[in-house]
């Protein structure tokens, strides 16, 4: 018997996709965009090689670790639920296979995509060396930890995936395992050290992020090493255990709907009196009826306002106003998590209703494309709206604070009436590019959730189209216009001093702008898409594109007999 068999045929598979040379592709030239943008900022302020080495390689690595710790998001934490879903794996524990077989499978399978794109990564981040700057030892170091991080996370979703059949709960649940284990153990040591003395660090050390933080520290003798063992560690743990669970939860427990009258149905659909009130939406939209029944669906949304409104009444009575930068930064977490979470929302209904079928039975209902898309919209926000302002106020609050808070460090007094103004207007412009920003992901969302074969995939077409291409692009722009914006705003007043405080806003400014209107583009195209070709996606299936290329041709005739002519 050929030794994993399942592994050499998912890397075959793998490597032949498409996706895997794109996702090469990309790291690649995003380095080297960001690498040319240092450049070109070093050649304009005259910054010395030496310096410039040390920042570019911070944000490469520091932008490296985002999709390090996302691959288990999207890669493997819906890998094994989906068989499971098709009921597909079942049939492959007919054979002789083992736990281990199909996990490793899966695992390496899925990893390819994230190890290739680092690998192609890690040669522009060696420039940095040539550059100054950075030590050869930090640079392994650091390189070390990003494969670790990678390999925790999708060790951490393919655990979550052996036991789970619905896509966006193993997608959740994968979030709250890599938050508790990256992020949990720093944040408790931090806080069992009252007296303000050193760093210990204890359940730190589980974190493969806290191994990565400390890959580049040039003091003392940090627990790097202990801390790549013992998070690389529980990553193989995880491992093992998954192989162990897939053979033992791969079958369908016949748990049964729940009965009208029981205390589950009740906790799932509500009382009587709530379902009578929504029924009166049938009359209005039934997509809107039929979105709003469930009641556990703002569960997730509700526990995420709950913890960022308790971190904003943490950041505001126990600290001092100076400390608002910590709200700045626990804000971008909750941004990020908000901007997931609606991708994944959006397009969740289409992706369940072509699967069940239901899609179909509405195709032959007296609805049209346009009435159902508006009713998956409406049931959007309805269900949603009230927590989702709740978070869009708090982080706009939050940001005047430290917007003024920032005004006060840097100008050693008391902000005046023009700071205060400046502070209110900043706080606003992101809270207007945090709603656009959630309008283009719902509608654009959906318009994946309609064109693409899983959960998983459509959430990370969304977020990577929508949010992760336009930022790096706005990025790159708004950073050189509001350079020269500020650059022109100090010659003219000849107050170079003015400059490290209209920089900022010169950036702020030119960045809402353009994210606003790439927002109003997003959400124009996929209205028009959706409203238009609705019937035309649903029949043509998950990938018309593979269709429409497919030429059958046409059968070949037999040969005409020869016929010879006898005199």
């Amino acid at each position: 018997m050929t030794f994993l068999p399942i592994v050499e045929r998912e890397l075959r598979v793998a490597a032949r996709k498409r996706s895997t040379y794109w996702f090469r592709v990309a790291a690649v030239v995003i380095a080297l965009v960001l690498g040319t943008g240092f450049m070109m900022i070093s050649a304009m302020g005259g910054v010395g090689t030496a310096h410039l080495g040390g920042s570019l390689f911070a944000t490469l690595t520091w932008l490296a670790l985002v999709p390090a710790i996302s691959a288990g998001l999207f890669f493997t934490s819906d890998a094994l639920s989906e068989e499971k879903r098709e009921g597909t794996l079942g049939f492959l524990f007919l054979t002789d296979l083992r736990g281990y077989d199909v996990a490793a499978g899966k695992l390496l399978a899925t990893s390819l995509r994230g190890s290739f794109a680092m690998l192609a990564f890690f040669p522009v981040l060696g420039i940095t060396l040539l550059m100054g700057g950075v030590t050869g030892a930090e640079f392994w170091k650091t390189t070390l930890a990003l494969l670790n991080v990678l390999f925790f996370s999708l060790s951490a979703g393919l655990l979550v995936s052996s036991l789970s059949r619905d896509s966006q709960k193993a997608m959740g649940g994968t979030l709250v395992l890599l938050f508790v284990f990256m992020a949990g153990g720093p944040v408790v040591d931090a806080f069992s050290n009252p007296g303000g003395g050193s760093f210990l660090p204890r359940l730190s050390l589980l974190s493969p992020v806290y191994a990565f933080v400390k890959a580049s520290s040039q003091w003392g003798r940090p627990p790097f090493w202990l801390s790549m063992l013992i998070s690389s560690l529980c990553a193989l743990m995880m491992l093992l255990l998954a192989c162990w669970l897939v053979p033992h939860t791969w079958q369908e427990r016949g748990a049964g709907a729940p009965v009208l009258g029981s205390r589950g149905y009740a906790w799932k659909y509500g009382g009587p009196g709530r379902r009578a009130r929504l029924r009166r939406l049938l009359d209005v939209n039934p997509i809107l009826w039929l979105n709003c029944r469930e009641r556990w669906q703002r569960f997730g949304i509700w526990l995420l306002t709950a913890a960022m409104l308790g971190t904003f009444v943490a950041v505001a009575l126990v600290l001092s106003r100076d400390f608002w930068f910590i709200w700045r930064q626990c804000s971008y977490f909750y941004v990020l998590l908000l901007y997931l979470w609606m991708a994944s929302q959006a397009s969740r209904f289409f992706i369940d209703a072509r699967r069940n079928g239901v899609i179909e039975l509405l195709l032959i209902a007296p609805l049209g494309g346009k009435e159902i898309v508006l009713g998956q919209w409406r049931a959007l926000w309805k269900l949603f709206g009230l927590p989702v302002a709740l978070l869009v106020g708090a982080i706009v609050v939050g940001a005047g604070f430290s917007h003024e808070s920032l005004w006060s460090a840097m100008a050693q007094r008391r902000p005046g009436i023009a700071e205060v103004v400046l502070s209110v207007a900043m706080a606003a412009v992101s809270g207007i590019s945090i709603v656009a920003n959630l309008l283009a992901l719902s509608w654009y969302g959906m318009w994946a959730g309609l064109t693409s074969s899983n959960a998983r995939l459509a959430s990370l077409k969304t977020l990577v189209i929508v949010q992760v291409i336009p930022w790096l692009g706005i990025g790159f722009v708004s950073t050189f216009a509001g350079s020269l914006l500020a650059f022109s705003y100090s010659v003219i007043t000849a107050a170079s001093s003015t400059v490290a405080i209209t920089f900022p806003l010169m950036i702020g400014a030119v960045s809402a702008a353009l994210a606003v209107g790439k927002d109003v583009c997003f959400i124009i195209w996929a209205r028009k898409k959706l409203f238009t070709s609705f019937h035309e996606q649903v029949l043509r299936g998950v990938s018309p594109a593979r269709v429409a290329r497919v030429r059958i041709p046409p059968p070949r005739l037999p040969a005409p007999p020869i016929i010879t002519m006898q005199r």
